[in-house]
């Protein structure tokens, strides 16, 4: 694929890309933002590369994913150096009480994404990528490197898991 015809795929899917970037952002927009920036980078760049073994959606979603894993693995690390740095210092003692009750408004801010928190990741990646970006369950057991059956159990399991939370009402809340 040339480069023309590569960034006119990738400017066709940005949308969806996005929102998938988002997902495995945990919804937070500036991370989404850089993940997908770097992904585009390493896909432009030739470190990724389309093999045509996939839909190109499919293997997109697939680099997405590894660019997420691997962004928030290099932010665990900043934040484990900025806690060290805290803790031999006298006035950190407050980080990350702040940055996790940030975190946890975000996530709980409507019922249906209190009742997606609860479900595992692999049940959230495969409902995402089925529900909002519209692959099929065998397109996204792709994208997420796991078998078609285990993606069609986490599938099944997260739909029950979340019509039961949904249905449950109130009776599910913490």
């Amino acid at each position: 694929m040339n480069r023309d015809d590569l960034e006119a795929e990738l400017a066709c899917l940005h949308p969806d890309a996005f929102a998938w970037a988002l997902r495995c952002a945990s919804g937070h927009r500036e991370d989404a933002e850089d993940t997908l920036h770097a992904a585009y980078e390493r896909i432009l760049a030739g470190r990724a590369r389309f093999d045509g073994r996939s839909s190109f959606r499919t293997w997109l979603f697939g680099v997405v994913r590894r660019t997420a894993l691997e962004e928030r693995r290099k932010g665990w690390l900043r934040l484990t150096r900025l806690r060290r740095w805290f803790d031999r210092s006298a006035g950190g003692a407050g980080l990350e009480t702040d940055a996790s009750r940030t975190l946890v408004e975000e996530e709980i801010s409507t019922r249906l994404h209190h009742a997606l928190a609860q479900l595992s990741a692999r049940q959230r990646a495969v409902l995402h990528l089925v529900f909002y970006q519209e692959l099929t369950v065998e397109a996204a057991a792709g994208v997420l490197g796991t078998k078609v059956g285990t993606a069609r159990t986490h599938y099944e399991r997260g739909k029950a898991r979340l019509r039961a939370m949904l249905d449950g009402g109130a009776s599910h809340d913490r």
